[in-house]
């Protein structure tokens, strides 16, 4: 019997383990390791489900700013090399022209 993987677990076959993708994100791995210490109660002081509760969705708060924020930076970093690579496209450079010139005083 042969099983059939979906597109995306097919996709997942040759990635690096998630230890080594979240050593690329510092910040990341800082949050993913924090809801982990929620779980684990790493300090003790959660005794109520109201308390965890509440850390948990500031902490999924934390780590979906952190998410699109690092998504961002890819975003503009990829734009920018695809600018780079294109012919004829300079971002760098100043523009050159001062305006129209004016075609004759106004009367006033």
């Amino acid at each position: 019997m042969s099983e059939r993987f979906t597109d995306r677990e097919a996709s997942v076959v040759g990635r690096p383990n998630l230890e080594a993708r979240l050593d690329k994100y510092p910040g990341l791995r800082a949050k993913v390791e924090g809801m982990l210490d929620i779980v684990e109660n790493a300090g003790g002081d959660v005794e109520k489900a109201a308390v965890a509760e509440q850390r948990v969705i500031d902490a999924m708060r934390d780590l979906g700013h952190n998410v699109l924020e690092q998504w961002a930076h890819e975003q503009q970093a990829n734009q920018a090399a695809a600018c780079q690579a294109t012919p004829g496209m300079n971002r760098k450079e100043k523009k050159r022209s001062t305006g129209t010139p004016a075609s004759g005083r106004s009367r006033s």
